[in-house]
C-alpha cells in the first residue's frame, strides 16, 4: 500500500482492501505501426480469477498510478498507459487521432495475456473518457464503463457554437506540453494561478495561430495542424466523432460530471442517446467544474462500485434510483429515474422595464445599446471554464459593471424556483457589423446583493444568420444546470458579446481566427420587447 492509495482509501471512505499489489511499470506494449507505448499493470497478488480495468492517458502513468493501486487492491487488474507521444511513449500526439487504433491494439494485447478473464471496465476523466468511446464498440460481453467529464464527440467541445474554445486549448496545451516536459514545475503552475495567467496573455496574441509560442514558448504540432485543418472542415471530425458506437450492444455506463463543466451538454446528450436504446445508464452530476477536487479523484468509490456490480456480479452498493443530481441554492442531492426528472413546467420571464425582469404585466418597449470593442474585449468571469483556479459560481460585480454589458433583474422572489435542465433565452438585434457574438448568462442575486453564475451560453452569428430584413433573432439554449433560487433572492440576466479567453473574441471582420489581425468596434442594439428566458421549473420534496 503506497501513501497515495491510502490517502485515496482514507477520503473516499474505500471499502477494505483485499489483497496487495504486484506492480509492473514501464512495459512496453507494440501497436499495430510498430510505436511503443509505456504502459503499468498493477496486478492483485492473490489468485484469480480478478477483472481487469484499463485506463489510458496522456497525462502520465504517475499521476494516476495511486488511484490504480487502489483498484488493484481491491481485486482488479489495472493497466495504465501513456498515449501515443506522451510521457515516454513513442510516436507524435496528435490529440484523438490514434485512440482508435492505439486502444484496439491495447484491448487486443490485454486479451492475450495469461492473468486476463474475460471481463474488463474502462474508466477516467476528460480525455480518458473519449479514449473509452473510441473504443466501446469492441468491449467483451462482460464489460463496464465510468465516464466522466466527457464526452464521444469532441467538435462541439471545441468549437462551441461556432466560436473557438480558447481558454480550453490554450490552457490544455500548456498542461500536456509541461506534464511531457517538466511534471514537478507544472503541477506547482496549476495550484499558483501561473496556467490561468498565462492562458490571459496568450490569448491575447494575434493572429491567434502563433499563440502556441507564449502558452509554452515554443510551437505546438498539433496547435497548429487543428488550425489549419480543422475549422470548418467536417472531414477532419469525421474520424474523430465516436458517437455511432453508442449502441444497444454498448456495454453499462455510468456517466459523471458537474454542472460548471464545459463538456456537460455533449455528455447528457450521450447519456440521452443510450436511454433512447433502451439503456439504464447511471448520471450523477455534482455542482462541480471540470477539474475539481472530487473529479480528480477520478470519483473512486463510485467507480468501484459500478465496477463491482457489472464485472463482479455485487450489486449490493448501486442506488435503487440511477440518477443522482445536486441542486445548488438548496444544497441538496436528489435522485431520480430519469433525466430531466419528467416534463418541466416552463416560466417565461421578459423585460417589463429597462433593467428589469418580469413574469407579469406588458413587455418594455425601447431598446438597449453598448459597443462591443475587441481592442478591450468583455472578458469571462468563472464559470464552464477549463482552469485550475477561477471556475465555478463566483460574484459577477466586475463583469456587470462594465458598460458593454446589459443586465435585466427581477423582483424580490416570494417562494422557492427551482430549475433543472437548460434554460433558453430569446433575443432579437441589430449590430453595425454581421460578424457579432451574443453571450447571455442567468444569475442568482443573492440578499446581500452578490451576483452569481448560474448557467449561460453563446451564440455567434455571421451574415447568414440574419433574417431576411438583416434583423438576427436568436433562441439560445444555456448549458443544463440544476439550481433554486430561494425565497429573497432575484433572478438577473446578463446580455453581452463575448466571454474572452473563454471563447475567441470576434474581431467583427470575418477574417479566418487563425490569420486575422484586424479588429473593429460593433455597435450592438437590443429589442427589449423580443427579450426573454424560460426556465424549466420542477417541484422538489
Amino acid at each position: 500500500m503506497s501513501l497515495s492509495s491510502l490517502y485515496l482509501a482514507w477520503v473516499e471512505d474505500l471499502p477494505p482492501r483485499l489483497n496487495g499489489v504486484r506492480k509492473h511499470r514501464g512495459l512496453s506494449l507494440v501497436m499495430d505501426d510498430g510505436v511503443n507505448l509505456k504502459t503499468d499493470h498493477y496486478a492483485p497478488d492473490t489468485k484469480g480469477p480478478h477483472p481487469t480495468i484499463l485506463m489510458r492517458l496522456p497525462y502520465g502513468r504517475r499521476g494516476f498510478g495511486g488511484i490504480a493501486e487502489a483498484y488493484a487492491e481491491r481485486g482488479f487488474h489495472v493497466v495504465i498507459q501513456a498515449c501515443r507521444g506522451t510521457e515516454k511513449s513513442g510516436g507524435a500526439f496528435d490529440p484523438f487521432a490514434n485512440e482508435r487504433a492505439d486502444g484496439l491494439a491495447t484491448l487486443n494485447w490485454i486479451q492475450q495475456q495469461p492473468w486476463y478473464d474475460g471481463r474488463i471496465g474502462l474508466t477516467g476523466p476528460s480525455y480518458l473518457g473519449y479514449a473509452q468511446w473510441a473504443i466501446s464498440d469492441a468491449l467483451p460481453s462482460t464489460a463496464a464503463m465510468a465516464t466522466k467529464v466527457t464526452t464521444a464527440d469532441f467538435r462541439p467541445v471545441v468549437f462551441p457554437s461556432g466560436a473557438f474554445h480558447l481558454n480550453l486549448w490554450l490552457s490544455w496545451v500548456q498542461v500536456i506540453e509541461g506534464l511531457r516536459n517538466n511534471p514537478l514545475a507544472t503541477a506547482a503552475r496549476m495550484f499558483s494561478g501561473d496556467i490561468e495567467r498565462r492562458t490571459e496573455k496568450a490569448a491575447a496574441t494575434l493572429p491567434l495561430i502563433e499563440a502556441d509560442k507564449v502558452a509554452v514558448r515554443h510551437k505546438v504540432g498539433f496547435w497548429r495542424h487543428w488550425f489549419e485543418h480543422a475549422i470548418g472542415n467536417d472531414a477532419f471530425w469525421a474520424d474523430l466523432d465516436h458517437r455511432h458506437r453508442l449502441s444497444k450492444r454498448t456495454p453499462p455506463v455510468h456517466f459523471i460530471s458537474g454542472w460548471y463543466d464545459f463538456m456537460l451538454d455533449p455528455l447528457l446528450e450521450d447519456y440521452q442517446k443510450l436511454v433512447s436504446l433502451g439503456h439504464r445508464p447511471y448520471l450523477t452530476i455534482g455542482t462541480w467544474f471540470h477539474v475539481a477536487e472530487e473529479l480528480q479523484r477520478d470519483n473512486l468509490r463510485e467507480t468501484l462500485v459500478w465496477m463491482r456490480a457489472w464485472l463482479m456480479g455485487d450489486k449490493s452498493g448501486l442506488r435503487q434510483r440511477p440518477v443522482r443530481i445536486h441542486v445548488s441554492g438548496r444544497d441538496e442531492w436528489h435522485e431520480f429515474d430519469t433525466y430531466p426528472p419528467g416534463p418541466p413546467a416552463p416560466h417565461t420571464w421578459f423585460v417589463s422595464a429597462p433593467g428589469t425582469l418580469s413574469d407579469t404585466g406588458k413587455r418594455a418597449a425601447g431598446v438597449d445599446r453598448y459597443r462591443y470593442d475587441p481592442a478591450d474585449p468583455t472578458p469571462n468571469l468563472g464559470g464552464a471554464i477549463f482552469a485550475f483556479t477561477g471556475a465555478g459560481p463566483v460574484d459577477n460585480a466586475v463583469l456587470e459593471a462594465r458598460r458593454d454589458v446589459l443586465t435585466y433583474t427581477s423582483r424580490v422572489l416570494t417562494r422557492e424556483t427551482t430549475v433543472i435542465g437548460q434554460c433558453t433565452v430569446n433575443v432579437i438585434l441589430r449590430s453595425s457589423r454581421p460578424h457579432v457574438d451574443v453571450f447571455v448568462r442567468l444569475n442568482d442575486v443573492g440578499p446581500d446583493g452578490v451576483s452569481r453564475n448560474i448557467c449561460d451560453g453563446l451564440a455567434r452569428l455571421t451574415p447568414a444568420s440574419s433574417q431576411p430584413d438583416g434583423t438576427p433573432q436568436l433562441t439560445i439554449p444555456l448549458h443544463a444546470t440544476a439550481h433554486t433560487f430561494r425565497p429573497g433572492h432575484r433572478i438577473r440576466l446578463i446580455i453581452t458579446s463575448g466571454a474572452h479567453p473563454r471563447y475567441a473574441r470576434n474581431l467583427g471582420t470575418g477574417e479566418p481566427i487563425s490569420v486575422a489581425t484586424a479588429m473593429v468596434s460593433n455597435d450592438i442594439e437590443i429589442t427589449r420587447s423580443a427579450v426573454s428566458i424560460t426556465l424549466p421549473e420542477y417541484t422538489l420534496n
